[in-house]
Order: C-alpha cells, then structure tokens, then sequence
C-alpha cells in the first residue's frame, strides 16, 4: 500500500533502520536525531511490505507520546490502517490483555482500576487500623514502597520493613476483596497471565507479531518480563531508545535493558542514529564531553547538522538572587532585541525548590511563564466523584468508588455507617453495595441511616437499569444522576470564589462531555472509565496549551527543546545531587546534565552560586565537579560581574535600539 514518506528524506541510518523489519533490531537514537520520524516511517514501510495493520503494536510510556505517535503514522498512512494498528502505553496494552484473561487467576473481569487518590485514601484507613497514625508514616511512603518492590517481582509482603510488609499485605487483601487493581497489579498481573497461560500468551503474539517499544531506557525489570512473554521466535521486535538519556533509575527504570539487550532476544541488529538535527554543533560538542565520562555506555557521538553557533556560557554567580534576576534580565533583553517568542525560553532546574525566586523574578518583570508539574485534571476532587458515580452505573460492585460517594453530597450516610457497611461486607465476604442492598445490615442502622442507604441504593440502581433495561445513552444518564442528586450545587457550596465554582462546574460537565464522545464511537461505559484510569496516570502537562517562558524540572525536560535554554545550579550537591554521591549513582546524575543540554536548539547558559538560601540559611557553595569535565572548545568562562561590568558592544547597541524601535513601532 502506498505510503507519504521517501527513503530519500532519510539519512544513512534512518534509510537502514527504516529497512530492517525483521528480527530483533535496537535502534540507538541520540537526543535530537530524529527518532519519531524514524520510528513512523518504519511503521509506514510495514505496511507498504503488505504486513497487516492490525498485527501491528506500538508501546510508550506516556499517553502523549502515544497520541503523538499515532497522528504522525496517521499522516503517512490511510486513515483505516492507522486505526487498525495498535499505539498504546504499556499500562494501556496490560488493560487489553487482562480484559480479556483476569479471570484465570481468580478475578472478575469486571475489575475496576484504582487512581492515585483512591490508594491513598485505602493507606490512610489501613494506618488508621494499624496503629500508623502514631507511627507518623506518611501513605506515600508505604505505597511508594510497595510499588517498588511491584516492579521488581518482590512480594510486597516481604518487604523489610516488618511495618511496611503488614500495612502492604493488608493493602494487597483490601484491593483485591474489592475485585480491584492498582497501576503495578496491570502490569503484574498482565505478565503473569502471559507466562502462565500459553494459549493466552500465543493469542496476543500471534494478534502482535511486530512490536516496537519506544523510550526503550526507561522501561524497568517488570516490562522487560512483560515484552519477552509478548515476543516470541522470530522476535520480530524493534526496541528505540538511548542509555546516555536514562534518568529515572529512582523510578525502576533499568538501564541494563538496553545495556545488555542480546541477554533477552539473540543477534539484534544495532543501529545508530547519531546526525543530530536540534541543536549547533557548540551545544552538541559540550554534551559529547561530558556523557563520555560515563563507563559502560553503547557508544555513540552526536554529530551536529548545523555549524558553529554561540559559545555555551558557564555563569558564576554571587548567589541566587542575582541568578534569577540575571536570568530574567536576560529574557527581556533577548526578548526585545530579536524578536523572540516568550515561548523560545525555558529555565531547567534540578529540585522543584530552585524554581522559587525564579518565578519571583519573572513576575516582578511580568515576564509570562508556564510551571510544569500543575495539579493533574483527573485528581480534582469533582472528576473523580463524577468518574466514582459513573463506575458505579457500570459496576456497583466496586468498594473504592462507592465508599467516595457514599455521602458526596451529603444525605445522611455517615463515616459509622461506612465503617459498619465496610465490615460487614467482609465479613460475608461480599461487597459494600451487597451490604447496602441486604436487609438484615439495613435493619442494624437507626431509620434515618436505613431510610438514606435505601434511597441511595434505588437511585443507583435506577440509573444503571436505564443503561443496561432500557438502552440509554450511558452520557445522558451519569448527566441526569448528577443532577438528581444535586451534585453541583452542593460542590459550590464549598467554592471561595467564583472562579473556583466554574471551575467545577467545568470539570463536571467535561467528563459526562467525554462519556458521550467515547459512547458515540460505540465504545461502553467500562471501555471508557479504563480510558479514564489511564488518562489519568499522564506525567507530560500539555504545554501546548500554555504560553510563556518554561519553568521546568530537568526530569519532566526529556523529549522537549527550546531555542533558548537556562541550566540553573550546577553545584556540587543540587547536580550531581547529594544523595547520589552516597547512593553511587553519580552516572545517572551526569546523564541527567547531559538531557538538559541537549534542549537547547541555538543558546546554552549554565550558572552556579558561590551561596545559596537553603532552610532559610544562607548557604556556601562548591561548583559541580561536572563543570570540570566539559571540554573548553565551545566554552565561555565568565561571571556575573563580568557581564554586568562589560561595555555593551556594537551589535548589542544596535540589536537594542533595533528592539526598542520595534517595540515603538507595535504600539
């Protein structure tokens, strides 16, 4: 079939990666070398080979990153192969996979999936119920652990903390009792219904017999498992990613999986893409200095496509102050003079707390900004009452979602009942809504409880049998419960502002709105609360959909670019941090630096502090030992006195009155 893309656009390695579709095949692909298109365009060829598009799979981390992947194939592609072809992320694919398999080890598959807040709020009661309120252990401790050892195929009930190995095996009980999982069970519980159901696992290899994963260095132990029950001979499996950018170690993310490919799938092709077409060769030559310090590495050099450009400057600053004043001063300045976007800047920084007096800074010169890492859609707190109620209509069954909304809003059913409810249920081992539904537990409670759990209950089966009885629009009705029960009015009641209440407002509407997208592509109620679970594990904010300058974490920088880029705090204990000169994993520290200079498209400024406030205290500094490691070639040396004290030259003056003039002529 014919396809929109000519291996003439494609250089050398591209050209070959593009061609080779058989077999185990690693493309190395260095920051900037055009790994998407790549990727696409050998997706495209499958297709022109007459390889069907439904036995296509293609995995990410990240539902951007599959939604962008999947518009790029759709422009290359006919519109019919590009739907049939699977792009998913991996907690996605295991959703399919436990869909229709979850029952062989023991669940109904009717399984609900539990967001972040819904764990946290479980942990909270288990502490509660193990005496954790005294302990001052935070719920994010204990599950972060047991998500830990998830990853890494231990038992969370072996966890070596005695504490944490309770709390977490009451957890996994209560989880479970409740026919729910949380995001590590899909993965878990996907693999294990791989590796040990063989007519499963030659089902979904012989639906998939090409696979390719994408940003293969940050996949942990667990999906490495998960993709070589997936993958059987001939291995046609193509794994794209670069070890020099793995820096979510502290995450479970193994780099020995793309360090030792060969170990998990024999005699791979490895090809490397190594023509950078991002940045200048300036940036490119200081990024190659420093990662080759790292051992054990694939080797591979950035090449730039284009010549020259600025020399990189290294800044020393008094303190960081003067950092933040000088790095918007600096915005400004370039800003006017030629004509940039605000949008072309970006300030990376190493620990959410350095952003502080940046963003202090860029206010008091109203310079527009955008903060990555703002509060996810799908944890404010009316989606996810609007989601319980909908779970609810499609499975009642599920603890979690019914015990959020049991009283929101308000009538009458308070925590004692929740608590009673919740006992009983597992005492008869049963479900909170067959609790709710039986007689003989109504009877306990005072008539007013009994009246409300009655009502409650009527009106939740109501809606429900309009779905499944009478065939209604699931959207129409999760709208009209909504507003049966006065959701809406009751929420605004707790708003301080205006803002705040149409805030709400929205988000109600925006979900019961998405429902009725997803129901008129004649996809169910359940098909749609998964979708939702999975939305909302997102780690990328759209930043599309903001304007500014970019404040951002080195971490949540990978994958982005910017024309112009800041690297702020490049001392001995902020990069590399502390913790990782005591832990050994000054590596990833180094790989970390080297992801944040490689955003940058035509300008790089690095500054470090001789002090820092750090606890209120004024602090001395040393500068990062990596600063040490960078070649000179490309390098300016200089400090901020220096700059400030510098005659501004004649290019400087004309690109002023050159900006000022323009600024004039706007108005």
């Amino acid at each position: 079939m014919a396809s929109s893309f000519s291996f003439d656009s494609l250089n050398k390695a591209q050209r070959e990666a593009v061609g080779s579709l058989d077999g185990p095949v690693m493309l190395l692909a260095g920051a900037g070398t055009g790994k998407t298109r790549t990727v696409t365009c050998r997706i495209a060829h499958m297709l022109e080979k007459r390889i069907a598009a439904s036995e296509i799979l293609a995995v990410t981390f990240t539902n951007k990153a599959a939604s962008e992947m999947r518009e790029r194939i759709g422009g290359m592609v006919s519109k019919k192969a590009a739907t049939e072809m699977t792009v998913c992320t991996f907690h996605s694919l295991c959703v399919r996979i436990l869909r229709g398999g979850i029952d062989k080890l023991g669940y109904k598959k009717n399984f609900s999936i539990c967001s972040h807040s819904d764990q946290v709020g479980l942990m909270k009661q288990l502490l509660v119920r193990k005496g954790g309120s005294s302990e001052k252990v935070k719920p994010d401790e204990v599950l972060s652990a047991i998500s830990k050892a998830k990853n890494k195929g231990i038992d969370p009930g072996d966890l070596e903390d005695d504490y944490f190995a309770t709390l977490a095996v009451a957890y996994q009980n209560e989880i479970r009792a409740q026919n729910a999982v949380d995001f590590d069970d899909l993965l878990v519980l996907a693999e294990r219904i791989l590796r040990e159901h063989a007519d499963v696992r030659e089902t979904f290899r012989q639906r998939f017999t090409r696979v390719t994963v994408d940003e293969f260095q940050d996949t942990n132990a667990l999906q490495m498992q998960l993709l070589q029950q997936l993958v059987g001979p001939p291995y046609h499996v193509c794994v794209v990613g670069d070890d020099d950018q793995s820096i979510y170690g502290w995450r479970g993310a193994e780099v020995a999986n793309i360090l030792q490919f060969e170990k998990f799938f024999p005699d791979p092709k490895i090809i490397r893409l190594e023509e950078n077409y991002r940045s200048t060769q300036a940036v490119l030559h200081t990024a190659n200095s420093l990662i080759k310090h790292n051992r054990g590495r694939r080797e591979k050099i950035l090449r730039a496509t284009r010549t020259g450009g600025d020399p990189v400057r290294i800044v020393a600053m008094p303190g960081d102050d003067q950092e933040a004043e000088f790095i918007a001063e600096e915005i400004m300045a370039e800003k006017g003079a030629i004509g940039r976007e605000w949008e072309d800047f970006a300030i990376l920084f190493r620990t959410n707390g350095q952003s502080r007096k940046l963003e202090l800074a860029l206010r008091e010169r109203k310079i527009p900004y955008r903060m990555v890492g703002a509060q996810s859609f799908y944890d404010r707190r009316e989606v996810r009452d609007v989601l319980a109620y909908a779970q609810l209509l499609a499975s009642p069954d599920a603890d979690v979602p019914l015990l959020r909304v049991l009283n929101a809003p308000n009538r009458g059913i308070g925590q004692s009942t929740a608590v009673l409810a919740t006992d009983w249920s597992r005492e008869h081992h049963e479900s909170v809504w067959q609790a709710l539904c039986d007689p003989n537990f109504t009877d306990q409670l005072g008539a007013k409880s009994a009246s409300a759990v009655q009502e409650f209950v009527a009106t939740i089966a109501g809606a429900k049998n309009r779905i499944e009885i009478a065939r209604e629009n699931a959207a129409d009705v999760l709208g009209s419960l909504i507003k049966a029960i006065e959701y809406l009015p009751w929420i605004e009641r707790g708003c301080k502002t205006d803002s705040e209440k149409q805030q709400r407002g929205e988000g109600v509407f925006s979900v019961i709105d998405s429902l009725r997208k997803h129901t008129e592509k004649g996809k169910n109620l359940q098909s749609f609360l998964d979708h939702s679970a999975l939305a909302s594990d997102r780690e990328d904010d759209d930043l599309e959909k903001k304007q500014g300058a970019t404040l951002i974490t080195l971490h949540a920088s990978k994958g982005l670019e910017f024309p112009i880029v800041f690297l702020v705090g490049l001392e001995e204990g902020f990069l590399p941090h502390t913790r990782s000169i005591a832990e050994g994993t000054k590596d990833e520290e180094r790989r970390l630096l080297y992801v944040g200079i490689t955003r940058a498209k035509d300008q790089l400024t690095m500054t470090y502090c001789a002090t820092r406030i750090k606890w209120g205290q004024e602090t001395g500094c040393q500068p990062s030992s990596f600063i040490g490691e960078l070649d000179d070639e490309f390098l300016n040396h200089t400090s901020y006195d220096e700059i400030l004290g510098a005659e501004p030259s004649t290019d400087e003056l004309e690109n002023f009155f050159g900006g000022l003039k323009g600024l004039l002529g706007d108005t």
